[in-house]
């Protein structure tokens, strides 16, 4: 048996379909919605992360538990959910994996876990996420560090990170499929001058198949795709749509003078912002993101951003959130 957390979200309903056509029982982590597991075969378990108690009971019986909840965030981590989902989260599910004797863990992190917000190159040897660094990024990294504490005493576990996911089926939608809608719905009021590393969903869980198979115990692999600027990705939505790309690209220092009023505004109105200093600090990030350990050892491979971007797009239209001239 097969246990994956945060089954409904964008690699969740990627991955699962890969498990079942291998023949494998899923058992899904679902803490709200199900809905995006309505068609799929698969036994739902309704639980939290963040509760230790039902982590064992969801794991039990689990050959390989593939643990990809997480909480996103561009605003810090008013709440605590932050480090309580990604930082105790992750500790609770590698412990219980450990007192259920699974054979096998794939955690999944993110590359925010590294210090991206370099010139330099970046691979698993490179320095991580400090408490100076946003609260995701810094929560990706802790999460691993409890992760590796469970890992010592045992537990056989590969942590993955991939870089900015996007592509086809992708249910809520996620913040880059509002950006690829924005665009090609002509929503989206400007462009900033920066960019990031892309890497397909479906090449992120076909790695994430192999480092389940063959990934070292304790080992890190970057899941990266290629660097495309954001001028680039509307290119993308435009060749597809026709939808012109917004006029104004922002330089980044007056999208940084800028951010602060957006930050406001969600604090005060709690609605999600356009952007925050945050999600600058990504566009700000390096353009030299290596995935070559986990393309020697995984066989990642990450297809061009332009076939993500259009497959995604073609799935919006497909699933009636988009019209297609």
């Amino acid at each position: 048996m097969v246990v994956v957390t945060g089954a409904t979200g964008h690699l969740g309903t990627n991955l699962i379909p890969l498990l079942l056509e291998q023949g494998e029982h899923v058992r899904c982590l679902v803490h709200s919605n199900p809905g995006p597991l309505d068609a799929m075969p698969v036994e739902v378990f309704s639980g939290d992360v963040r509760n230790a108690d039902q982590m064992r009971q969801l794991v039990d019986g689990a050959d390989v538990v593939f643990h990809l909840a997480a909480k996103i965030s561009i605003v810090g981590d008013p709440d605590g959910a932050v480090n309580a989902i990604n930082v105790e989260g992750a500790e609770n599910v590698a412990r219980a994996c450990l007192d259920a004797r699974v054979k096998k863990l794939v955690h999944c992190s993110s590359c925010h876990a590294f210090d991206i917000n370099t010139p330099e190159p970046v691979d698993e040897t490179g320095g991580r996420a400090t408490a100076k660094h946003p609260a995701y990024d810094y929560s990706k990294f802790r999460g691993e560090e409890r992760v590796r504490a469970v890992i010592a005493e045992g537990l056989d576990a590969t942590i993955v990170n991939p870089s900015g996911v996007i592509g086809p089926n992708d249910p809520e939608p996620s913040r880059m499929g509002h950006t690829l809608l924005g665009f090609a719905q002509r929503t989206m009021p400007s462009m900033i001058d920066g960019g990031f590393d892309f890497v397909d969903v479906r090449d992120v869980c076909s790695s994430m198949l192999a480092a389940a198979e063959r990934g070292r115990t304790g080992e890190n692999y970057l899941l990266g795709g290629h660097w495309t600027h954001v001028t680039e990705i509307a290119r993308f939505v435009e060749e597809l749509t026709g939808a012109k790309p917004p006029i104004m690209t922002s330089p980044m220092w007056l999208a940084q003078v800028g951010a602060p009023f957006f930050e406001l505004w969600h604090a005060v109105t709690g609605m999600e912002p356009l952007y925050t200093s945050e999600a600058l600090h990504a566009l700000r990030a390096t353009r030299q993101l290596s995935h070559a350990k986990a393309g020697a050892e995984l066989g990642h491979d990450p297809r061009p951003t332009r076939e993500s971007v259009h497959d995604a797009l073609n799935d919006f239209a497909r699933r009636g959130l988009l019209e297609l001239g």
